[in-house]
C-alpha cells in the first residue's frame, strides 16, 4: 500500500502541467549562471594592509590595474615642469611718466595762473609823494604779498599734486620743488631714471623669484599679449635693488644738480617705483591643472589566473591596490547587466537546443516531464562537478610540480560521463546535443578556452558513441579504455597546438587524460543504477539481468504455473524477433514478454493453460465474476512487478498488454444468461490503458496469437498465416494499437515474423503408432482444453468475415 501511494505521488510529480519544462529551464539557467558567477563578478575581499592571506586570490578575468604611484609621479612631473607665469606690465613706465608729467604740469599751471590772476598792488602812475626808498619798500612788500598768495595757492594744490603723482611728498620735498618751480627738468630727470629702471624689469621679491631659475619662467607681456620663456632671472631687479639702481643710474645724470635736489629726485623715483613683473597665480594654477589632466593613467594588464594574493603571505601596498582596483573595476563594470545578459544567452541556448533536439523526448517511453527532469538533474550534477574540480584543480596546481598545471589536472575530470549516461538512457539523438551543451558550459567555467571546448566536445560525443547498445557491465570499462586512448591523442594535439612542447608536461597530460577516460566509464557504471532507482528507468544491462530465467519470480512462474511460464517464454521469443524486424528494442520486448502474465501466479487455476485436471473453475462462476478474476491478473502482475523491482517499463507493459480489449467469451455468455440489454460491455473490458509503446503493442499481439494458436487443429502454415492476419486485423480494428506508433508496415513485418515462429512451434511430425494409441485418434493437437477457445474463435470468425475484406492481408510477402 505504501509503495502504491509512493508510486502515485511520483507520477503526480512527473505529470505536472505544461509549465513544468519552463520551471526546469529557470532552474537550470539559475544553476549555470551561479556556477559561472566568479566569471561575472568578483568576490569582495576584506583584507587590510599587513593582514595574512587566508586563501589564494587569482584574477577571475583580464582587467587593467592602474599604477597610481607612477601615474601620480608623472602628474607631479608634469605639474613641476609647468613654468610659473609672471605678467610684465610694459605700460607701467608710460603710466608713471604720464603721472609725473601731469602732476608737474598742473603745478606749473597753478603757478602761472597765480601770477596772472594776482592783482598788481603797486601802480607806477600813482601820484608821487613817496620817496624812492618808500617806493622800493612798497614794491617789495607788494611782491612779497603776491608771492605769498601764489605760495598759498601752490600749497593748496599739494593734495592734488600728490594724488596725481601717486605718492605723498613731505613738506620739505614739496618746498624744494616749489623753489624749483616744479621745473620740467626735474620732471624729466624723474621720468628718465624711472623708465630706465622699469624697462629692465622689477619684481617684488627677487629671492623667491630666483627659485624659478632652474626651469625659468613664462613672462607674459600684458600690453603686447605675447609671452616668452626667460631663464636668466638675475637680469631683473628686485624692489630693493631697483631703489639702489635709481641712485646708481641717477648719479651721472644728476651730478650737476645740488645735493638736496639730487636727493629729492632720487627719493621721488624710489617712491614711485613698484614691480612691473608680478606673479599670475591663477594662470599658473590653470596651466598646472591642464598639464595634469593631459597625463594619461598608467595601466598594467592583469591576466586571467594571475596570482594577486598568496595564502600565508602578508598583504602589501601593491597587492592591496591591485585588490581594490579589481573590486572597483568590476563594481563599475555593469555586473548586474552582465549577469542578466549571461542568463539570457543561456536561456536562448537551451531553448534552441530543446526545439532542435530535446523535443524528441516525447517519442521516448515514459513521462516527458520525467525525462526532462532526469536530463536536467544530470546536467546540473556534471556542471557542479566541473565547477568543483575547477576550484580544486586551481588549489592543487599551486602545490604541484612545474609540469602539472590546471589544464593538466583538467584532463582527468570525467565530464564525458554525462553524455555517456544520457546515451545509456535516451540514446544518441539526445546524447550528442547534451555533449555540445556540456562542452560549452564547462568551457565557460574554465574561462572559455578553445582547446578545452574541443577536448570536451569530442570526449563527450565519443563517450556516447561507444556506450550505445550497451548490454553488459564490462562495456563501461571497454568504453573507458577507448576514451582513454582517444584522450591521449587529444591531449598531445592540444599541447602541441598550445605551444607546450615540454616532454614532461605532455607525459603528465597523457597520464591524467587516460585516467580521465577510464574514470568516465567507472563514473557512468556507478551513476546509472542510481538514476534507474530515482527515475524508474530500465537500461539494457538491467534487462539482461531480468532476462535471467533463474530469477525467483520466473522460477515461481515455472513451478507454480508451468502453462503460463511456457506461454510467456513463447511470447518473449515472438516479440524479440518481431522487435528486431521493426527497429524496436528486442531485449525490452523479450523481458516484457517473460513477465507480462506474472499476475496469474496468484490465481493460476482460473486460467485454462494451467488447468491440468481439465476442470474449468469458471463453469461454476457468474460471467461477471470470471471477468473480474481475469482482469485482476493485470493488477496483481503490477504489484508483483513493483515488489520484484522489475522497472517501470516492464510494469507499464504488464498494465497495457491487454489494453481495453473485450473478454468476449464471458461477455457473450453473460448476454445469453441475462439478455443483451442487461449486460454492460464496459464490465467485460480490461481497464487499460492501451499500449503506449511499440514493445507493449508487440506483447499484446503475441499474447493473443500464442494463446489462440494453441486451439488450432492441424496448424498448417496457411492456417497459421490466416490466424495471424485475422487476429492482428481484429486488434488493429478495435483501436488497441492507436497509441503505440506501430505503422502498417510494422504490422506487416510483425505478422511475417509471428507466422515464421508459430509455424516452427507447431510444425508437423510423423505420427507414430504409439502416439495414435495414446491420443485416442484425436490427432496431434487434440485437447479438451481447446474446445472452449475454439468455440469462441468460430463465433469471432463469423463476425469478422463481414468486415475484414477491407483490411490488408498481413504477413504475406
Amino acid at each position: 500500500m505504501r509503495q502504491e501511494k509512493r508510486k502515485n505521488n511520483l507520477e503526480k510529480y512527473h505529470r505536472l502541467t505544461e509549465y513544468f519544462k519552463w520551471l526546469l529551464l529557470g532552474v537550470i539557467t539559475l544553476t549555470v549562471t551561479v556556477s559561472l558567477y566568479p566569471s561575472l563578478i568578483v568576490k569582495q575581499h576584506t583584507y587590510l594592509l599587513g593582514d595574512v592571506v587566508e586563501k589564494d586570490v587569482k584574477a577571475p578575468k583580464d582587467f587593467l590595474f592602474e599604477d597610481r604611484a607612477t601615474t601620480e609621479h608623472n602628474v607631479q612631473t608634469a605639474v613641476e615642469s609647468v613654468r610659473t607665469v609672471y605678467d610684465h606690465d610694459s605700460t607701467l613706465s608710460e603710466k608713471l611718466t604720464r603721472q609725473v608729467n601731469d602732476a608737474f604740469d598742473a603745478m606749473r599751471k597753478t603757478i602761472q595762473g597765480g601770477i596772472s590772476t594776482t592783482p598788481d598792488v603797486f601802480d607806477p602812475k600813482d601820484p608821487p609823494g613817496l620817496s624812492p626808498l618808500e617806493t622800493e619798500m612798497d614794491k617789495r612788500r607788494i611782491e612779497a604779498e603776491k608771492a605769498q598768495q601764489i605760495k598759498k595757492m601752490i600749497w593748496q594744490q599739494k593734495p592734488e599734486f600728490d594724488k596725481k603723482l601717486g605718492i605723498t611728498l613731505n613738506n620739505g620735498a614739496f618746498t624744494l620743488l616749489e623753489k624749483e618751480g616744479f621745473s620740467n627738468d626735474v620732471a624729466l630727470y624723474i621720468t628718465k631714471i624711472l623708465s630706465k629702471v622699469l624697462d629692465n624689469g622689477v619684481v617684488a621679491n627677487k629671492e623667491i623669484f630666483l627659485r624659478e631659475g632652474e626651469r625659468g619662467i613664462t613672462l607674459r607681456r600684458i600690453g603686447e599679449k605675447t609671452e616668452t620663456i626667460v631663464v636668466n632671472l638675475r637680469q631683473f631687479y628686485g624692489l630693493d635693488q631697483s631703489k639702489v639702481m635709481v641712485r646708481v643710474i641717477g648719479q651721472p645724470l644728476l651730478k650737476n644738480l645740488n645735493y638736496n635736489l639730487r636727493n629729492l629726485i632720487v627719493d621721488v623715483v624710489q617712491n614711485l617705483i613698484h614691480p612691473d613683473i608680478t606673479l599670475n597665480k591663477s594662470e599658473t594654477e590653470d596651466r598646472k591643472k591642464q598639464a595634469a589632466s593631459e597625463i594619461k593613467p598608467i595601466f598594467y594588464k592583469i591576466k586571467t589566473g594571475e596570482m594577486l594574493l598568496r595564502e600565508g603571505e602578508r598583504v602589501t601596498d601593491l597587492q592591496l591596490l591591485k585588490l581594490k582596483a579589481l573590486e572597483s573595476q568590476f563594481k563599475d563594470d555593469g555586473v548586474f547587466a552582465k549577469s542578466l545578459g549571461a542568463a539570457m544567452v543561456i536561456i536562448c541556448l537551451f531553448i534552441v537546443t530543446y526545439l532542435l533536439y530535446l523535443s524528441h523526448l516525447k517519442k521516448l517511453p515514459g513521462s516527458f516531464n520525467r525525462n526532462l527532469l532526469c536530463i536536467t538533474c544530470i546536467f546540473i550534477f556534471f556542471i557542479g562537478i566541473a565547477k568543483a574540480t575547477a576550484i580544486f584543480s586551481e588549489s592543487l596546481a599551486m602545490g604541484a610540480t612545474l609540469f602539472i598545471n590546471e589544464t593538466t589536472l583538467f584532463y582527468g575530470i570525467p565530464i564525458g560521463a554525462g553524455a555517456m549516461t544520457i546515451c545509456l538512457f535516451f540514446g544518441m539523438e539526445i546524447a550528442i546535443p547534451f555533449a555540445i551543451l556540456m562542452a560549452i558550459c564547462t568551457a565557460v567555467v574554465y574561462n572559455v578556452r578553445f582547446e578545452i571546448l574541443i577536448y570536451l566536445l569530442l570526449n563527450g560525443a565519443m563517450a556516447a558513441y561507444w556506450i550505445q547498445n550497451c548490454r553488459e557491465r564490462k562495456a563501461f570499462i571497454k568504453a573507458g579504455l577507448k576514451l582513454g586512448l582517444l584522450n591521449v591523442l587529444l591531449v598531445v594535439a592540444v599541447e602541441i597546438y598550445s605551444g607546450n612542447l615540454s616532454g614532461m608536461r605532455i607525459m603528465w597530460g597523457v597520464v591524467f587524460a587516460f585516467a580521465g577516460g577510464v574514470g568516465i566509464g567507472i563514473v557512468t557504471s556507478g551513476l546509472s543504477p542510481l538514476i534507474e532507482l530515482a527515475f524508474g528507468y530500465t537500461t539494457d544491462i538491467t534487462l539482461l539481468e531480468l532476462a535471467n530465467l533463474d530469477r525467483p519470480i520466473l522460477k515461481r512462474l515455472m513451478i507454480e504455473v508451468p502453462g503460463t511460464y511456457h506461454h510467456s517464454m513463447v511470447v518473449g521469443t515472438m516479440v524479440e524477433a518481431a522487435a528486431s524486424e521493426i527497429g524496436a528494442n528486442p531485449l525490452l520486448a523479450k523481458v516484457c514478454g517473460y513477465y507480462h502474465d506474472i499476475g496469474k501466479i496468484k490465481k493460476p487455476l482460473y486460467f485454462v493453460e494451467n488447468q491440468e485436471d481439465g476442470i474449468n473453475r469458471h463453469d461454476k462462476l457468474a460471467p461477471s465474476m470470471s471477468s473480474l478474476i481475469l482482469i485482476s491478473h493485470v493488477k496483481d502482475g503490477m504489484e508483483m512487478g513493483r515488489e520484484n523491482k522489475l522497472g517501470q517499463a516492464i510494469i507499464d507493459t504488464i498494465e497495457q498488454h491487454h489494453g481495453t480489449s473485450l473478454i468476449r467469451y464471458f461477455y457473450e455468455k453473460a448476454k445469453k444468461q441475462k439478455g443483451g440489454h442487461a449486460v454492460k460491455i464496459e464490465d467485460f473490458r480490461y481497464p487499460g490503458p492501451r499500449p503506449q509503446t511499440r514493445e507493449a503493442g508487440l506483447v499484446m499481439l503475441a499474447d493473443v496469437l500464442e494463446a489462440t494458436s494453441r486451439t488450432m487443429e492441424n496448424p498448417t502454415p496457411s492456417r497459421i498465416q490466416r490466424l495471424v492476419q485475422e487476429l492482428i486485423n481484429k486488434v488493429f480494428s478495435d483501436g488497441q494499437l492507436d497509441n503505440c506508433e506501430l505503422t502498417l508496415k510494422d504490422l506487416h513485418n510483425i505478422a511475417r515474423s509471428f507466422k515464421k515462429i508459430l509455424t516452427g512451434i507447431h510444425h508437423h511430425r510423423i505420427e507414430y503408432p504409439e502416439t495414435a494409441l495414446l491420443t485416442g485418434g484425436n490427432g496431434k493437437n487434440g485437447s479438451t482444453d481447446r474446445k472452449q477457445a475454439r468455440q469462441i474463435q468460430d463465433k469471432e470468425k463469423q463476425s469478422e468475415r463481414k468486415s475484414a475484406g477491407h483490411l490488408r492481408r498481413l504477413g504475406q510477402s
